[in-house]
C-alpha cells in the first residue's frame, strides 16, 4: 500500500462526503447489482462490485459472483483505485507477481486471486467507492472498451448515489414537514381553534373536526362555503362579507366576530389571502377561527355593570344629599351631626361592598344583617337572634334596608335592648305570597332592654327608617314602642 492510498483512506473530507451522502453503507443496494452484473461481463470477469470504501472497512453495496459483503479496507485493491485521476482506472494484470498483493489472503489463499480492474466513484469531487471486476486468472492487459464501459459504470453509479441522497434528503424534509403540520395540527385540536383553508372557485372549505363543531355541522374534511355562512348570525353576515372581500382584494387581513346562533356562541376568525392566479385573482383563504364567547359574555357584562354602577352612583350620591340636609336640619351640634352623617354613610357603605362583591346582583338577607349588625353587638350570636328563610336581595332593596338596619340598630345601642348586656334583638324574616306577588316579611323585635315609651316626637332616624324603603314600590315600614321593646315590621316586594 502506498502512503498516497494510506492517507487517502482516512481523508476526512472523503469521508464527510461519505457518512453524509450513503449514512448506511453497510445495507446492501438492489438498484446497484445491474451495474456489478454488467462490469463483470464487460470484462467476462466471474466478480463485479460495487462498493464502498471507509477507514477500515471495505462494503460491497451490490456484488456479482460472490456471496462476500464487505472485507478489511486496509489490504484492499479498491483503495488503491481510490487514488488514480478521474478518468483512469486502477488495475493489476497478476496480482502474484505484484509484491502490495502477493501476500493478500485472497491471492496467496482461495479463491486465489489474479487480475483486478476498478475505477473510483467521484462524489462531490471525492472518492468513496469503487466499481471493480476480479478473474481468477491473470491478464496481458485491459483494452480501451473495457476501460471506457468500467468508467461509464462508475459515473452512473456516482449519479445513482447522489440521487438516492437527495431523494432521501426530500423525503426527510417532507417526514419532517409532515411531523410539523401533525404538531400544529394537534396544538390547535388541543386549543380548541378552527382551522380552514376556502378554496373561492370551488366554494368549500377544508378544515378541522374543531371548525365543524364550532359552526355546528355535521364532521368532513370539506364543508360547503355556503353551509358555514348559513350557520351564522344573519345580522353578523354583511360585516362578516365585507371583511372577507377586503382581505381578498388584500388591502387588510381578514379579522371578524361573529355569532353562531345553534350554538348560542361567537367566534373568531381571522385569515389572509394563500394563494392568487396568475391574472392576481384571489384563490384561497387561510385561516383559524377561536372561540370567544366568554370574553364576549365579560365585555357586555362589564358594560352592564358599568351601566348599573352608573346608575347606583348616581341615586347613591341624591341619597347622601338628602341625608346630609335631614341631619344637619335634626342636629345642630357639629360633632353629633358627624356622627350620625358617618354612620349612615358607613351603612351604605356596607351594602354597597357586599353588592359590589356579587356584581351588582342579588345578596342574601343573612349576609346583609350580619354586616350591617356585627358593629353594634359584642356578642353576634347571644345579642342576635334570627329566624329567616333563605331570601335574596336586589340592590335597591339591599341599599333601603341595610340602612333602616342600621337605624334599628344604632336606636337599639343607644336606647334599647342593645344598651344593656342583657337585651338582644329577636329577627324573624320570611317569605310570602300575596296575590301572586312574592314578599319579605321581616319582624325586628327588641327584648330584654330598658321599659320604652312613645316619644314625644318623631326623631330623624325614624322617619329615615319609614323612608329609607320609598324606592322599593309596595313596601312600609311600621315602628311600635311597646313597653317590653321596639317593633318594627318591614314589608318588602321580592
Amino acid at each position: 500500500m502506498t502512503l498516497g492510498a494510506q492517507d487517502l483512506m482516512v481523508a476526512p473530507p472523503r469521508l464527510d462526503v461519505l457518512s453524509t451522502v450513503v449514512p448506511h453503507p453497510d445495507r446492501a443496494d438492489d438498484d446497484f447489482r445491474d451495474l456489478a452484473s454488467m462490469a463483470a461481463t464487460a470484462f467476462s470477469a466471474p466478480i463485479g462490485l460495487v462498493t464502498l470504501v471507509g477507514d477500515r472497512i471495505q462494503w460491497f453495496v451490490a456484488a456479482e459472483g460472490t456471496k462476500e459483503t464487505q472485507a478489511p479496507a486496509d489490504i484492499s485493491f479498491c483503495v488503491h483505485t481510490l487514488t488514480v485521476p478521474d478518468g483512469e482506472i486502477f488495475s493489476v494484470m497478476d496480482a502474484t507477481a505484484d509484491a502490495r498483493f502477493s501476500g493478500h489472503p485472497h491471492v496467496a489463499g482461495g479463491p486465489k486471486l489474479r487480475f483486478y480492474a476498478g475505477a473510483p466513484i467521484l462524489v462531490h469531487g471525492q472518492p468513496i467507492g469503487t466499481v471493480c471486476v476480479f478473474d481468477v486468472v491473470a491478464r496481458d492487459g485491459v483494452s480501451p472498451d473495457q476501460t471506457a464501459q468500467l468508467l461509464r459504470l462508475s459515473r452512473i453509479a456516482a449519479r445513482l448515489f447522489e440521487m438516492k441522497d437527495v431523494t432521501r434528503r426530500h423525503q426527510a424534509a417532507e417526514a419532517a414537514v409532515a411531523r410539523e403540520e401533525q404538531r400544529h395540527a394537534a396544538a390547535l385540536e388541543a386549543a380548541q381553534v378552527g382551522r380552514w383553508l376556502w378554496d373561492i372557485r370551488r366554494g368549500t372549505v377544508q378544515g378541522n373536526k374543531t371548525l365543524a363543531c364550532m359552526f355546528g355541522l355535521p364532521q368532513a374534511s370539506e364543508i360547503s362555503a355556503a353551509a358555514l355562512l348559513n350557520a351564522i348570525d344573519p345580522a353578523d353576515r354583511p360585516a362578516m362579507l365585507r371583511q372577507l372581500k377586503a382581505a381578498a382584494r388584500g388591502t387588510e387581513d381578514y379579522d371578524g366576530t361573529f355569532r353562531i346562533p345553534s350554538k348560542n356562541r361567537f367566534l373568531l376568525g381571522r385569515g389572509r389571502v394563500y394563494e392568487r392566479d396568475a391574472s392576481g385573482k384571489p384563490t384561497h383563504l387561510l385561516g383559524v377561527t377561536f372561540d370567544v364567547t366568554e370574553q364576549q359574555t365579560s365585555a357586555r357584562r362589564t358594560k352592564l355593570l358599568l351601566r348599573e354602577l352608573n346608575h347606583r352612583v348616581k341615586n347613591t350620591l341624591a341619597m347622601l344629599q338628602s341625608l346630609a340636609r335631614q341631619t344637619l336640619r335634626r342636629t345642630s351640634d357639629p360633632e353629633q351631626f358627624m356622627t350620625a352623617f358617618a354612620g349612615r354613610l358607613q351603612a351604605i357603605s356596607e351594602s354597597h361592598g357586599l353588592l359590589s362583591d356579587h356584581e351588582w346582583g342579588s345578596i342574601r338577607l343573612s349576609a346583609l344583617l350580619q354586616k350591617q349588625l356585627l358593629p353594634h353587638v359584642r356578642d353576634y350570636e347571644g345579642q342576635i337572634e334570627i329566624h329567616k328563610d333563605e331570601i335574596e336581595l336586589g340592590p335597591d332593596q339591599a341599599l333601603g334596608l341595610g340602612l333602616v338596619l342600621h337605624e334599628l340598630a344604632t336606636n337599639a345601642t343607644k336606647y334599647g335592648s342593645l344598651s344593656v348586656p342583657t337585651g338582644k334583638v329577636v329577627i324573624t324574616a320570611r317569605r310570602i305570597e300575596e296575590e301572586g306577588v312574592g314578599l319579605l316579611n321581616l319582624t325586628w323585635t327588641e327584648i330584654g332592654g330598658p321599659q320604652v315609651e312613645t316619644p314625644d316626637k318623631r326623631g330623624f332616624g325614624s322617619i329615615l327608617i319609614e323612608r329609607s324603603l320609598d324606592k322599593v314600590l309596595g313596601s312600609a315600614v311600621s315602628v311600635t314602642y311597646l313597653p317590653s321593646g321596639l317593633t318594627a315590621l318591614i314589608r318588602l316586594p321580592l
